[in-house]
């Protein structure tokens, strides 16, 4: 297995995890907060997976916009399903990066960048990791529990899944 591959399942497995446990905790965990992160538990996710998406559709090929202002609301279900075409769609264009050079449009500040591949995949799995991270904190901070979204507890779900596979 590829180990961009494996990052990017983990980065899936980690988003997933973290939505799973967002339905298991009281609707007034979603809305809360604490200094210094992006946001709430939702608004984050949504965040997460908005910035994902535009990042991933620049791999795909298709120029995206920035949007201005925070992303739309979406629901845990709308984010889950969102997530899992995600996962899909890296999967499938992880294989072909060494073909692809993006070049990302310039935006105030900033010119054109070319050749970029490399940045916009750092900056996916980066990017996930910061924010899934910072929800984590604002869960911790109201007295919520947290789960755990590190590489060590992905392998061994990972590992569980394949013994079960195999156990059938």
């Amino acid at each position: 297995m590829d180990a961009l591959e494996e990052t990017f399942r983990h980065h899936a497995w980690a988003t997933g995890r973290l939505i799973s446990h967002l339905r298991s905790l009281p609707e007034e965990a979603l809305t809360v907060t604490a200094p210094g992160v992006y946001g709430s538990p939702i608004e984050t996710v949504c965040h997460i997976l908005a910035a994902d998406d535009r990042l991933l559709r620049n791999v795909e090929g298709e120029p995206t916009q920035l949007r201005p202002g925070p992303e739309p609301m979406r629901s845990l279900d709308e984010l889950e399903e969102a997530a899992r075409d995600q996962a899909a769609r890296w999967q499938a264009v992880l294989p072909r990066l060494p073909e692809i050079d993006v070049t990302l449009a310039s935006r105030p500040g900033r010119p054109p960048l070319e050749h970029a591949s490399n940045l916009v995949v750092g900056q996916a799995l980066q990017h996930g990791n910061e924010h899934r991270a910072q929800v984590c904190v604002v869960l911790s901070a109201n007295g919520y529990e947290a789960p755990s979204l590190d590489m060590f507890n992905y392998w061994r779900d990972r590992l569980a899944a394949a013994v079960l596979s195999a156990e059938r």
